[in-house]
């Protein structure tokens, strides 16, 4: 049988901006030609697309939220989820690359950088000139992230860190780094997050040693590696925010990255449906499309519910964060939700193309392992109910 899946943006209930089409528009085109028709081969081979990389900074997507003066776009953060969610539809490595870039290393020297930080570092990330690494997860410390052992000792006029990092998105690739590290033991009284410091760092400096590249269950031409630090010397003036201080801006960079997230999710989980809704149109059998069948007509019914919602909470907490307002809670459910609906409507899309779902000629398999990720990467989902349910308590406390 022979298909032509066409992807359709979902039609939003309210009307893009100029802006956002401006930029949404050119992006829709170049994944159409230039990343689906080699999405499939990419995801065979492993290999990181760094000419396609390039392209989406010459359209203005590696500098999603920085300052136009450093050559960024300057755009909202609503409209940066849905550039993730586009590009996630399509190709999830590329999203993860773009998501990871923007919301982390990116995101943290703006957060915590200084003036002279951002002259010096946000140019060349802005526009794709430097792919961006942020050193956060060891081999020890996950979800506890305030448990890490890598040090950086105080030697005046620079600091020399040493230790490793696990799972590092861009690991291999990375031009600019941002790593957490222990400078001083908490002070008395304090919890062990106090002590901990960031540090920017230069991709080409000695003493920082890329390891192996990952080989994972999906997003395989996603480039992840293990990073150890051999006396690697940092100068003083690439320390971020305060000294032993870090720990704040590092939350504030992973609710951030769990907007990007939830999209990413959502991205994957919408290409999925997509695909599994014009599959049970054009599919017969016993003389009819088997969208006609309530069992299937009831599982797109529910990817398209789910994901929906999904983007609504995306949204809610994009909007918050604009505004200035506390807004973890409401990431952690859009990263949440997103998550989640989006691998059940990839697991649903499977079902639906029934043994087609379970082979390679078709794309829904890998929307599947691209999608997993989601409800681990910047914290699982136990991590988000944690979260969830602690803010809800503290009401009645």
């Amino acid at each position: 049988m022979t298909m032509t899946l066409e992807r359709s943006t979902d039609a939003l209930w309210f009307d893009l901006s100029a802006d956002q089409k401006a930029i949404l528009g050119p992006l829709k085109e170049f994944l159409k030609a230039e990343v689906a028709p080699s999405a499939v081969e990419r995801d065979k081979s492993g290999e990181f697309p760094l000419e396609l990389v390039k392209q989406l900074g010459d359209i203005g997507v590696l500098g999603m939220q920085v300052p136009e003066a450093y050559g960024g776009a300057e755009l909202d953060t609503a409209t940066m989820a849905l550039i993730i969610e586009e590009i996630a539809s399509v190709d999830g490595s590329l999203c993860l690359t773009v998501a990871s870039h923007n919301s982390l290393c990116t995101g943290h020297i703006q957060i915590g950088g200084s003036e002279a930080q951002h002259k010096a570092w946000l140019p060349d990330l802005a526009t794709g000139q430097k792919l961006g690494a942020w050193g956060l997860t060891e081999p020890g410390s996950g979800s506890d992230a305030a448990g890490l052992s890598t040090k950086a000792e105080d030697k005046g006029d620079h600091f020399v860190i040493n230790g490793s990092k696990s799972f590092i998105t861009q690991g291999t690739v990375g031009g600019t780094y941002v790593i957490i590290a222990r400078t001083d033991e908490p002070s008395e009284g304090k919890h062990y997050s106090d002590g901990v410091s960031a540090f920017v760092v230069d991709g080409d400096s000695e003493g920082l040693i890329r390891g192996k590249p990952e080989e994972k269950l999906g997003l395989h031409s996603s480039d992840t590696t293990p990073l150890t630090f051999e006396n690697l010397e940092v100068p003083a003036e690439n320390l971020i925010g305060e000294r032993g201080q870090a720990f704040k801006d590092v939350m504030a960079v992973l609710n951030g990255g769990r907007i990007g997230i939830g999209a990413m999710g959502i991205g994957l989980g919408r290409g999925a449906l997509q695909i599994a809704a014009q599959y049970a149109l054009e599919r017969e059998q016993f003389g009819k499309p088997i969208a006609n069948n309530q069992a299937i007509s009831f599982k797109i019914a529910e990817m398209a519910l789910e994901l929906e919602a999904a983007r609504l909470l995306v949204l809610k907490a994009a909007a918050l964060k604009d505004a200035g307002r506390d807004y973890a809670l409401a990431a952690s459910m859009a990263k949440l939700k997103g998550s989640v609906a989006g691998v059940q409507a990839c697991d649903y899309a499977i079902q639906i193309l029934g043994g087609y779902g379970y082979i390679k000629d078709y794309e829904v398999e890998r929307m599947w392992r691209d999608a997993r990720l989601t409800r681990i990467g910047e914290g699982t989902d136990e991590v988000q109910h944690l979260i969830i349910s602690r803010a809800y308590l503290q009401q009645f406390r």
